[in-house]
């Protein structure tokens, strides 16, 4: 009966257009007060969610993302990118798909990284003449990547959630994302060369060499970051501490397109980005603890267990399960609600924490890319002006790329068990 109180009150704010935190906190409270929990519980196990070091890396890494979008980093990126694909059939669409690997290695944020990319190329395809529908979906899923490629904050939250190695994910997150970003550069290229898409012309060794020195500062930052966790100097939090600074000086310093003046404005939007995510984790962990208390989880993994003991047929449902929730919960309150409920299924099953933390990371990536609740998708169609239902038919090959990458973590657990000290 808790359970269903949890759920259906959940749901119902949803469908009242409550954010996604609240609804989360009304319907624990609900739950709390009609079956006669102390009302001290909603205070306290709100405050010890967010009371924890590791979760310290998050406004961390999304201030240091915020500097580095005010400071010029997207425009570099892209640069960057075109001069080495300027020579290629339908070269815009490449530069986004590299792009979008790049910038992952730097937010963390797959629907910041589909906004950023959307207000500078799709404008730009258009007057090429590039069909805005495949525009469109190509930016919302290259963004999208920022959820999968290290500093992903859905990462991070798993990492919490599941008491599994950051560092390790971070490593292992790596080669299912430039998997991806590689499929949607063969898909472009099939797709461009099918409609005849310009090239943008080659440029010089010289010319290639000085948009890489310009955007030297912002590669550096994945490497930063990934180099420092792995070598032990210092950790996820910590380093989100470093990659903030760097990102300070390199906008401030030597891009010189962050003024003094700006910062107060730069650090309100990060600010009002991690209230948003620290309110969805607070109130996910009051939600899963009164889940807990019931012994709800439990009962779910029994019965998922009871369905079938052949273990790939049980990692297709769990795959299936998450690609459900995805398309109607974000990711971070997805990974807290169902991370302590499945994390146990798959040790089971004998898939480690690790891989099956990229497992649900994907699934909820393509979740930011399926209606009804695909953030990016919104964002690029806000963008393109394309309205939902066509967008979404341009969406569909994209999604045969991540359900392929999916199915390959899932069941070739060597493409990230490399990566797992």
């Amino acid at each position: 009966m808790l359970g269903l109180i949890l759920f259906g009150g959940f749901f119902l704010f949803l469908v009242m257009g409550l954010p996604v935190g609240f609804g989360l906190a009304v319907a624990s409270l609900a739950a709390i007060c009609l079956f006669g929990y102390p009302i001290t519980v909603f205070t306290q196990r709100m405050f010890t969610a967010v009371n924890s070091f590791p979760l310290m890396a998050i406004p961390l890494f999304m201030l240091a993302g915020a500097l580095m979008s005010h400071g010029g980093i997207t425009r570099r990126i892209i640069d960057f990118a075109l001069s080495f694909v300027g020579g290629i059939r339908g070269s815009l669409g490449h530069v986004v798909a590299i792009s979008g690997v790049i910038m992952g290695g730097i937010s963390g944020s797959g629907v910041a990284d589909a906004a950023a990319l959307g207000s500078i190329m799709i404008p730009e395809m258009k007057k090429r003449s590039y069909d805005t529908g495949f525009s469109a979906a190509l930016v919302a899923c290259s963004g999208s990547i920022g959820l999968i490629i290290p500093p992903s904050i859905a990462i991070i939250i798993y990492g919490v959630t599941a008491q599994t190695s950051i560092g390790d994910l971070f490593m292992a997150a790596i080669a299912p994302g430039v998997l991806i970003g590689a499929g949607f550069l063969g898909y472009s290229y099939w797709y461009a060369v099918r409609h005849k898409y310009p090239r943008e012309g080659a440029v010089s060794g010289a010319e290639k060499w000085r948009r890489f020195k310009d955007a030297i500062w912002a590669l550096l930052m994945p490497v930063i970051i990934i180099g420092g966790i792995r070598s032990g100097v210092f950790t996820a939090t910590e380093g989100g501490a470093v990659v903030a600074v760097y990102a300070l000086l390199v906008g401030v310093f030597v891009y010189k397109e962050i003024t003094w003046k700006n910062l107060p404005r730069i650090c309100v939007e990060a600010a009002i980005s991690t209230a948003v995510i620290g309110t969805i984790i607070a109130a996910t962990s009051l939600f899963g603890w009164l889940l807990a208390s019931e012994q709800i989880p439990q009962y779910l993994t029994n019965s998922l267990l009871s369905i079938s003991d052949n273990k790939y047929v049980l990692l297709l449902l769990i795959n299936f399960l998450l690609l459900i929730c995805g398309m109607f919960i974000d990711s971070g309150p997805a990974i807290m609600l169902l991370a302590p409920i499945l994390v146990p299924v798959a040790q089971s099953l004998q898939v480690h924490p690790v891989q099956f933390g990229l497992v649900m990371v994907i699934n909820l990536t393509i979740g930011l890319l399926t209606p009804p609740v695909g953030t990016a998708m919104y964002v690029a169609s806000n963008i393109s002006g394309v309205a939902i239902p066509r967008l979404s038919r341009s969406l569909v090959p994209f999604w045969l790329v991540m359900l392929t990458v999916l199915m390959l973590i899932t069941y070739v657990p060597g493409i990230v068990s490399w990566a797992i000290n």
